[in-house]
């Protein structure tokens, strides 16, 4: 199939989709690693059976595709016994969280596409063997065209409304560390040509202690052409209160591609959440992955994770809203959103 080191598959007709649009696949990752993990892997592998477990329950629901290496398979092959739709994928990986490290998938022309960009461990954070090869690897299971991008983008980092709008942040797009173009609008241009997308809605920042410098789908994600949501605090303690509240602020003046105003509907926070360590864990109801049939969203088991699956359900009345524990996966830097990648079907 055509490779192209072309940055621009919009000029051949191809464009990201919303996540809601129909998959034909997911790709997720089994923590297996010690080195990612430290004393939290048990625990992390626990969730995570938990979570493919109620991904994988709906008979309409895509087929999850998790990767894990030779020395891991048979751990992991034991553990996902039994799952329906659930395929292993020997391939080599760093860590789990290939909503960064995968291939974003385009549709267009005939069908399915790829473009990968340049992985730099969240500007120099995190090094591991692999990462930066998984979504070469990744894009090699598909026979369709793949483009390849020579410029740093993580995929947590842009959230797609299907019709032309993106949103994004400064702090994260425009962050030294991922050696961004001085002039914002070469920003805006690069993701024109490599997501096929009209206009990018910046936001400032993201939450507090969150290694990804800000990543969009940790503080605010479309659910609908026009209708967005972001989380507001309710616990007068909550860390990010101020910037909640500046998020939605932004949204409420914003316009997408096609001149509509965004509605903005908030959902709780999960307030303050307190990683091993001590430290606020940048803990996120918007870290949700929205399948075919279920919508899986992270729950930290605090007082507002209730409230925040049922304000979504309310926002995807033809899909379950399905709440799973994220606890010690947040351990590792992410949620669910994070550790997984779509596939789009044709």
């Amino acid at each position: 199939m055509v490779i192209s080191n072309d940055d621009n598959p919009r000029a051949a007709g191809f464009a990201m989709p919303a996540e809601w649009a129909r998959h034909q696949a997911c790709y997720t990752a089994w923590p297996a690693h010690e080195y990612a993990w430290e004393s939290h892997l048990g625990a992390a592998q626990r969730e995570f059976v938990a979570f493919a477990r109620a991904f994988t329950a709906p008979a309409a629901q895509e087929p999850l595709h998790v990767l894990v290496d030779e020395e891991h398979r048979a751990e992991a092959a034991t553990a996902l016994a039994g799952l329906p739709r659930l395929v292993l994928r020997t391939l080599p990986y760093g860590d789990v969280w290939l909503r960064d490290t995968a291939p974003l998938f385009l549709l267009g022309p005939g069908g399915l596409a790829s473009v990968r960009f340049r992985f730099n461990g969240w500007g120099g954070k995190y090094d591991y063997r692999h990462d930066t090869e998984v979504a070469e690897r990744i894009a090699e299971l598909h026979d369709t065209p793949r483009f390849a991008c020579d410029y740093v983008l993580e995929g947590g980092a842009i959230d797609v409304d299907g019709e032309g709008t993106a949103l994004t942040t400064r702090s994260c797009l425009q962050n030294p560390n991922r050696k961004p173009p001085a002039d914002p609008a070469t920003s805006e241009a690069r993701l024109r040509a490599a997501l096929g997308v009209e206009r990018l809605i910046w936001l400032d920042q993201g939450l507090e202690n969150d290694h990804t410098d800000g990543h969009i789908d940790n503080i605010a994600r479309f659910v609908a052409p026009g209708v967005v949501v972001c989380m507001q605090a309710l616990d007068a303690n909550d860390p990010n209160r101020d910037t909640l509240d500046a998020i939605a602020e932004t949204l409420a003046l914003a316009t997408d591609a096609r001149g509509r105003r965004l509605n903005v509907v908030r959902i709780p926070s999960p307030g303050r959440v307190l990683g091993a360590d001590g430290r606020v864990a940048p803990a996120s109801h918007m870290n949700f992955y929205i399948g075919n049939a279920r919508v899986v969203l992270p729950v930290y088991g605090g007082a507002w994770d209730e409230p925040a699956r049922a304000a979504l359900q309310a926002l995807f009345p033809g899909r379950d809203v399905v709440a799973c524990s994220a606890r010690a996966i947040l351990e590792g830097g992410g949620t669910f959103h994070c550790m997984t990648q779509q596939v789009p079907a044709p």
